[in-house]
């Protein structure tokens, strides 16, 4: 005798393959978006299978449904297209698709002569009749129609079997559920994002190089004329003066010496406070709003870490790591090192002490949700518990699903994915040290396969405040244009750090990627109006992202290959669909003319009927006609070309 089972009976074998995390945590979309979802579905038996997709928002009192289409070797794909943010839950539901294995059943009789024909025929009008209540009132009149033609004893087996047969019944039945199997997989989480989150460009400015939060104010038109999304500022918060660091990172700040701003904290206040030279809280309110305005988000730095001066290190000793001599020990990195912060235990001794701490942590993040910010840009996320990330995310997002954070964890690869799969939006990356054709090759090829691009959204920055990196170190305007093009290009997400477009390219010295006098120890004025500023570059960029979908994309980046010169780095990325195909070229020496024929995959763009294509430049406005995969392309540092970012399309389309 069977017992009873401990799970629910059921036919179907329901596996996700996309999207998905290694880690079972919630892959990501963004609103409006088409996520695609592929599975393997299949049963016991030789019977038709048909599935759909189930997809149910927060406050949604019924589920969204997609077809899935079968492409073969018990493998279906469909798209879900979310329409608000925050947490969803995706499922399968697979049923045996009786219609569709009758159908195929009687064509194969009909064939053969089969003397049971008429005995298939009923079984046909029989399951028609299972069917119509679940079917569409428009379709069962239809259903009925052919329900007596298949038991008419005056129409001839040839009229039956026409109608039996017939496409267009078939296609009209195939979204018609047959409930009598139906099987549910278990539901998996989708995060779903701001349409705007999927592909943003980030500028980075530090206010009180500005005039504190009235002169950003003044430099918004020109971030929002350069098509950025997101304006980054580093911390706000009061800056403590116990070990505070002096210019080029001196161990002894001087009277006028700022101070870096991750050392948080003085009498003034602590993480929810403002530095009174950089303006009120009135005023940073004015700044969100006007920003918002332009199209452009406000990012907070949120860094958990503490100046010797914060108010928690006199309240809340028991939140800090003690040496033995009864000290608080101070941030490492080594060789760097931070005596200006004191890292916090996340793991206090006392249970209640940690309850303590991470709720405060939270509130530092509703604190500046209620002033309006809806991004933050998280520091050093990777020396922090996972466990606190996954829950203080999940917590902030509950209420407000339309928050989103960045990962600046530069670590290990497995680090940096296992934070992104718990809940970051998006995550810095190695980018910034990949200078050589190879090794950028492979890079895009990684963060292009699944699973990564599900839940890994790469952030390609070309410097921070930190990272003077590659050929940027004392390099020609022409390195500087040219690591633009790949940021922007291969990768959906985008940042640089003010100064960029001024080409700023002094090293501290060559043991760090730390810059010459560092804006993170001082005041720093620019001439934004400089001559040969990359500003029409920048913007020409960022036009191009927004008028092109493909860019969009990670999924669909594609490598092709340039004659001999391994200096000319090519690559390709279309829309989902196929459509929009972009061609990039970048010559990656900013010193020599590089040229060469390319060896193009024109299959792969669209454009493999043959014949001539254009080649629109985004950037330059040129458009040339090419004919076949292998056109000549030539750059010249020297001249101010180092790339080509083309739209395709066929001449005459």
């Amino acid at each position: 005798m069977v017992g009873k089972s401990p799970v629910p009976l059921g036919k179907f074998v329901l596996v996700l393959l996309r999207p998905r995390t290694p880690t079972g945590h919630p892959a990501k979309g963004v609103v409006g978006d088409r996520s695609l979802v592929v599975a393997d579905v299949f049963r016991d038996g030789h019977d038709s299978v048909a599935a759909r997709l189930v997809l149910t928002g927060p406050g949604d009192d019924e589920p969204t449904y997609s077809p899935m289409t079968a492409l073969g070797n018990d493998r279906f794909e469909g798209h879900v297209e979310p329409a608000t943010c925050g947490m969803h839950t995706l499922a399968i539901e697979a049923w045996t698709d009786r219609f569709g294995t009758w159908r195929h059943h009687l064509e194969a009789r009909a064939a053969a002569h089969d003397p049971d024909v008429e005995v298939e025929l009923e079984v046909g009008a029989r399951l028609l009749e299972a069917l119509a209540p679940g079917a569409p009132s428009t379709l069962r009149p239809r259903l009925a129609e052919v329900i007596t033609t298949l038991r008419s004893v005056t129409c001839t087996l040839a009229t039956k079997l026409a109608i039996a047969l017939d496409d267009a019944l078939a296609a009209a039945l195939a979204p018609v559920v047959d409930l009598h199997d139906l099987t549910a997989s278990a539901p998996v989480g989708l995060r779903v994002d701001p349409a705007w989150a999927k592909a943003p460009a980030w500028y980075e400015l530090f206010p009180r190089s500005e005039g504190g939060f009235v002169g950003t104010g003044k430099r918004l038109a020109a971030v929002a004329e350069m098509g950025f999304d997101v304006l980054y500022l580093p911390p706000i918060h009061p800056i403590g003066t116990t070990h505070r660091k002096g210019r080029g990172n001196t161990l002894v700040a001087g009277p006028d010496d700022p101070g870096s701003p991750w050392g948080i904290g003085s009498d003034e206040g602590g993480h929810t406070a403002i530095h009174a030279e950089l303006g009120t809280a009135a005023e940073f309110r004015t700044l969100v709003a006007d920003a918002r305005e332009q199209g452009i988000e406000v990012a907070l730095d949120y860094a958990l870490q503490c100046s010797p001066d914060h108010p928690w290190v006199r309240e809340h000793p028991e939140w800090f790591h003690h040496r033995p001599d009864g000290s608080i020990r101070y941030a490492e990195n080594p060789p760097k090192k931070y005596q200006d912060i004191f890292p916090i235990d996340f793991w206090p001794a006392d249970d209640a002490d940690r309850v303590a701490l991470w709720e405060a942590c939270r509130d530092v993040l509703e604190h500046w949700i209620g002033e309006g910010v809806r991004v933050f840009r998280v520091d050093n996320p990777h020396t922090k518990p996972f466990v606190f990330w996954e829950w203080v995310i999940a917590e902030v997002q509950s209420r407000h699903p339309d928050v989103c954070f960045l990962s600046e964890a530069f670590t290990r690869p497995k680090v940096m994915h296992a934070l992104a799969a718990l809940g970051f939006t998006w995550s810095y990356t190695y980018f910034t040290w990949r200078d050589e054709a190879a090794e950028l090759r492979e890079y895009g090829d990684e963060l292009a396969t699944v699973p990564d691009v599900d839940y890994f959204r790469p952030s390609f920055w070309t410097n921070t405040q930190d990272i003077l990196a590659g050929p940027l170190r004392d390099g020609p305007p022409a390195a500087f244009a040219l690591r633009a093009v790949l940021a922007a290009t291969v990768s959906p997400n985008w940042g640089i750090y003010s100064g960029f477009e001024l080409c700023e390219n002094q090293t501290q010295s060559d043991a760090n990627t730390e810059y010459l006098h560092s804006e993170k120890y001082e005041v720093k004025a620019r001439d934004w109006d400089a001559p040969d500023s990359l500003v029409p570059l920048i913007a020409a960029l960022n036009a191009a992202r927004r008028s092109h979908p493909a860019l969009a994309e990670m999924a669909t980046l594609r490598f092709h290959h340039s004659t001999d010169d391994v200096n000319l780095l090519v690559y390709s990325k279309t829309a989902p669909d196929g459509t929009d195909p972009v061609l990039v070229i970048v010559n990656l020496d900013p010193l020599l003319m590089r040229d060469g024929q390319l060896r193009l995959d024109l299959g792969a763009l669209g454009l493999g009927g043959g014949g001539a294509y254009e080649a629109h430049d985004t950037l330059t406005g040129e458009t040339f006609t090419w004919h076949g995969p292998d056109p000549y392309v030539r750059f010249d540092p020297a001249e101010g070309r180092v790339a080509h970012v083309l739209a395709l399309r066929p001449v005459g389309a």
